[in-house]
């Protein structure tokens, strides 16, 4: 059996476009590519994605997190493009959360070690 994991996590949106340049300023570019008229996928890192789909019936349920090689860094750049997270979260042993919310209300957590 091979040990090599793919991941593709999703999330419905309603409204594509505007999604869709949302995602762009929060991942920090375009989407690595674009399955149909009203998906999007961006390679986090590899053999890992992260994609939108347009279905207002189910959007704007979706949780993730990622945890980024460097929060810090991953943080100060969404800022620099105009976005602010939604709220921190900090765990026992300095394990540390930044949440952030596209229109619809899905949650996209950037996690990571204490700060430095």
């Amino acid at each position: 059996m091979s040990t090599e994991v793919d991941l593709f996590a999703g999330l419905f949106v309603s409204d594509y476009g505007v999604s869709k340049a949302w995602y762009e300023r929060l991942l920090g570019g375009e989407p690595s590519f674009l399955p149909s008229d009203t998906e999007a996928v961006w390679e986090l890192a590899e053999h890992r994605w992260l994609y939108i789909k347009e279905n207002a019936a189910h959007a704007g349920h979706g949780e993730l997190t990622i945890f980024p090689g460097d929060l810090d860094a991953r943080v100060d750049a969404a800022r620099g493009r105009g976005l602010e997270p939604a709220r921190h979260e900090d765990y026992p042993g300095g394990v540390r959360k930044i949440v952030y919310r596209d229109a619809d209300g899905n949650e996209i957590g950037f996690g990571g070690a204490p700060a430095t």
